[in-house]
């Protein structure tokens, strides 16, 4: 009995033990895997780990001109546990902030709700983006102020005032970038908008980690281990642009003063050769510590210069979209290339022209002559050639395939498969559309007969349009709109459900409004092109100014769609612009000196503030 309670008790006592034993060991494995708060605590007060930013990478345009490059930058960043002994009016003075400014960023920094990363033994960001004349007075005098310390990053520099709205900005991250890119830590900053968002993760690089020794007092003494164990930063990778920085440069200038938008593109590769939205501003305004301020300045400017009018704004395309209209008559069999329609001038019903000329009209003068009651009767020929059918079906069936065709040109919808940031999708009203707001059985032609001109419920953007006359003049194919140079695109080509064989007619008409029609004032010297002006109905405003148009004739090394928001005809203001920019383009030079002086000098819109 004894030996068997000894025996118990010693079994009690090796339990006892036991459970000691694990509750340490769970301990320890606790303090030192687990909870990282220890773990912190003792690193920094043996080492200061200092993030070394990479530069991001540079940007080139097409014939390797930079654009854009990096310039040195400074943060204040502070340790909060090392911070003692701090002279505060000081240290204010020394950065140019008021006392309040000071306390307010202190709170923000130590509010874990905006910051959730906050610890005190960890470096965190106090001011960011100082340039070299904010730290001149501080930088002597940091030995002052234990716990602060200077950190280096980059900041954007543009060589060319020009394409902001394709280069886009680089503003600070914020709570939701850095809960789902662990890359990110408060204080950082990160592609925002344009090419600098979309290829963020290129343009970025990799961080590094200088790790700097303390003594038992917390001094610094220098790098640990001579810097073996430092992490080098990678820097970003460069890229470059389809861009050529002249066109674009020429194309800003053209439309100073102006409200509205120019898009030109390589027709073979689809490469965007120029993208300008205007009004818009100088990129740099959108750097440093003063983006916040010039950032609402933009975004309270009535012109919206912040909106990228080439890719987000919508309009009605007008006489522009004719020779589109043209080819789908071709195709869907409402017209062939011998067919003629009446034209009455002014006088003609239900859609009248705006043009005097010579009737019955085939189908190159009506391009030429912009003739828009052949338009009309072409697009009622496609919708009615089956007649109405049961409850309209055949001319819905044949409303269908006549949308088909539009959109197999880019038209009505996003490009998904580009680089370019923001785009609207437009609109080709669909058969649901028309039902629902007419009924069933309740329109006809002649109810949508807007839409035979390129007016009423269509809609586009000038990229669109440009695209668009990309695939005239590839005589049935684009390949997608894009700005990385480096990433070939020829794999994304769209093809239209036009034949090739019809292309030839609407080219020679499109060269005949350039030759003898509303485009002959501004022929290219010794270059022959094709083009279509286009004066828009605007019902908040004077008439809107179009130009599609592409050149040589022959052999097509641009496509370029220009829109002049409020200022009557395409053949004044759109046209020149384009032809002066095909002939930049083509020939390297402009020999039209005076049309150029005369177009960058006029102003059609006395609100456009330059930037």
């Amino acid at each position: 009995m004894i030996n068997d309670k000894l025996r118990n008790r010693g079994t009690v006592i090796t339990i006892i033990m036991a459970v000691v034993v694990v509750i340490y060991i769970l301990r320890l494995f606790s303090l030192q895997i687990v909870e990282t708060k220890y773990k912190r605590f003792a690193d920094s007060n043996a080492f200061l780990n200092k993030t070394i930013y990479p530069p991001r990478g540079l940007i080139y345009d097409r014939n390797d001109s930079l654009l854009v490059y990096n310039k040195p930058a400074y943060d204040i960043t502070f340790i909060n546990r090392e911070i003692h002994g701090l002279d505060t009016a000081t240290f204010c003075s020394d950065l140019n902030i008021t006392l309040d400014a000071f306390k307010e960023k202190m709170k923000e920094v130590k509010d874990r709700d905006k910051n959730p990363g906050y610890s005190s033994f960890t470096p965190q960001v106090f001011m960011t983006q100082l340039d070299i004349r904010d730290i001149a007075n501080i930088q002597q005098s940091m030995y002052k102020y234990p716990g602060f310390y200077i950190q280096t990053r980059t900041l954007r520099e543009y060589r060319y005032n020009a394409g902001a709205h394709v280069l886009g900005s680089i503003g600070e991250v914020s709570p939701k970038m850095i809960e789902k890119d662990d890359y990110y830590k408060r204080g950082d900053f990160a592609g925002r908008d344009g090419i600098e968002y979309t290829y963020e993760k290129q343009l970025r690089g990799e961080k590094g980690v200088e790790i700097i020794l303390r003594d038992a007092r917390g001094r610094l003494k220098g790098r640990y281990e001579n810097g073996d164990k430092d992490i080098a930063p990678k820097a970003g990778k460069n890229l470059k642009l389809t861009l050529d920085i002249q066109i674009q440069l020429l194309a800003e200038q053209l439309l100073a003063g102006k409200v509205g938008s120019v898009v030109a593109i390589e027709p073979k590769t689809g490469e965007i050769l120029a993208l300008v939205s205007n009004p818009t501003f100088n990129p740099s305004l959108l750097v440093g510590r003063e983006r916040s301020k010039n950032y609402n300045l933009l975004v309270n400017d009535p012109t919206k210069p912040l909106m990228n009018r080439a890719t987000q704004a919508q309009y009605s395309p007008g006489s522009t979209f004719k020779p589109f209209q043209a080819l789908f008559g071709l195709q869907l069999g409402g017209i062939t290339e011998g067919t003629r329609f009446a034209c009455n001038g002014p006088s003609s019903w239900p859609i009248k022209c705006t043009h005097h000329h010579g009737s019955p009209v085939s189908l190159l003068n009506a391009i030429e002559q912009s003739c828009n009651p052949y338009f009309w009767n072409t697009f009622r020929s496609i919708l009615e050639k089956d007649g109405y059918g049961d409850k309209n079906v055949n001319f819905k069936n044949n409303y269908d395939k006549w949308r088909e065709a539009v959109m197999a040109f880019g038209f009505g919808q996003k490009f998904e498969d580009t680089d370019i940031y923001q785009q609207s999708r437009g609109n080709i009203p669909s058969e649901k559309f028309y039902d629902k707001y007419f009924g069933k059985t309740g329109w006809r032609a002649n109810t949508i007969r807007s839409l035979s001109i390129g007016q009423g419920e269509v809609l586009v953007t000038p990229l669109q349009l440009a695209n668009g006359l990309a695939a005239i003049a590839n005589r049935g194919y684009y390949i997608t709109p894009h700005l990385n140079k480096s990433d070939s695109m020829l794999t994304h080509k769209h093809k239209t459900s036009i034949d090739a064989k019809y292309f030839a007619i609407v080219d020679e008409g499109m060269w005949r409004v350039n030759e003898f029609g509303t485009g002959r004032a501004y022929k290219i010297p010794g270059v022959s092109s094709c083009g279509k002006t286009g004066t828009v109905q605007n019902n908040r405003g004077k008439d809107h100014a179009l130009y599609v148009g592409y050149a040589p004739r022959e052999n097509p090394k641009i496509a370029i769609a220009v829109v002049v928001e409020n200022s009557g005809f395409g053949s004044t203001w759109a046209a020149p612009i384009a032809s002066l920019l095909m002939e930049q383009y083509i020939l390297h030079k402009i020999e039209r000196i005076e049309l150029l002086n005369r177009i960058s000098t006029s102003r059609t819109n006395a609100n456009v503030t330059d930037y």
